[in-house]
């Protein structure tokens, strides 16, 4: 059934994706950015600006004649860079203003959170729904809050938490890994066989797309990720696989892995892949969504195409 469906932040990473696979489906897409020049989309979709995430929100012009919400805008996880308000106006403040100006107007607004709303950088056992949230920075905070005021608005809604998420044009710390990757020298990440869960754009572009359909999602909130955990090692092997080189990697104590990730100025990003962090995102499959991209093939796609070698 054709939707008027809102997106804000369609000009991210994200949102240029979902813009251009919910018009090729035959929704009438209303995209929102800060800069409407930046959305790039089909001449069909109607290209908005968004208002200033801060203090008092209109948000009824972008809500004129629209029957589902996708809220993608907001500040992104970077990690000391912004004083602890800005993620509380703009992650939190606004979810809240949204929600209760689209309750009576809309049918279902679909919030992308993060499964930071839910735990910190890794957790030695599987991650499911039905733990209780424990964010552990500002920026997980601010999302588990934005959630909760969706709930207690009365607007129907779904909330969706992914993992990481990978693609052509991703920022990050997959940009972090990838750029290490593209070394010609042998790299020592032989030996890292944690599991890390990531999510293919195309993926939670699918969930996405799903959920606004699915009368089970209203009132719900899923974890997404791959079907099945990477490990570390796979993760750069799938890289230098992308690359058209063969994986190159020693097996040396994780010490000297951390000292090597210092040495490239990218000791915190050691810190957020080292653990384990694993997704169990059942409950979303069990409506009917399933992952069609796996993700060591996944990340092999992402690098030929960010090297302009095709898909």
């Amino acid at each position: 059934m054709t939707k008027r469906v809102l997106i804000t932040g369609a000009s991210g990473f994200i949102g240029k994706a979902l813009v251009t696979a919910l018009a090729k489906q035959g929704h009438a897409v209303r995209a929102a950015a800060r800069d409407p020049a930046r959305i790039i989309a089909a001449s069909d979709v109607e290209r908005v600006a968004i208002p200033d995430l801060v203090g008092s929100l209109d948000w009824s012009p972008l809500l004129a004649n629209v029957s589902h919400v996708v809220h993608l805008a907001g500040i992104a996880h970077a990690p000391g860079a912004l004083p602890d308000d800005v993620y509380t106006q703009i992650n939190t403040e606004a979810v809240g203003t949204l929600a209760q100006q689209a309750k009576g107007k809309v049918e279902r607004l679909v919030l992308m959170s993060s499964v930071r709303a839910q735990v910190g950088i890794s957790a030695e056992h599987t991650i499911t729904e039905a733990d209780a949230p424990e964010p552990t920075d500002v920026y997980g905070r601010s999302k588990l809050e934005a959630e909760r005021l969706l709930a207690a608005s009365g607007v129907g809604y779904t909330v969706l938490r992914p993992a990481v998420v990978y693609g052509k044009g991703v920022k990050g710390n997959i940009a972090a890994l990838a750029t290490i990757a593209k070394t010609p020298m042998p790299l020592p990440f032989g030996g890292l066989d944690n599991e890390r869960s990531l999510l293919a754009l195309e993926n939670l572009v699918s969930a996405v797309a799903h959920v606004l359909e699915a009368p089970q999602a209203e009132g719900e909130t899923y974890l997404v990720a791959d079907a099945k955990p990477i490990s570390v090692a796979d993760m750069v092997s799938a890289m230098r696989e992308g690359l058209g080189k063969p994986p190159h990697l020693v097996k040396v104590p994780q010490g000297a892995v951390k000292r090597m990730m210092k040495s490239f100025g990218r000791e915190a990003d050691w810190e957020r892949v080292s653990g384990r962090f694993v997704i169990d995102a059942s409950k979303l499959m069990a409506t009917g969504w399933q992952p069609s991209i796996e993700t060591h093939a996944g990340i092999v796609r992402m690098m030929r195409a960010e090297n302009g070698a095709g898909a």
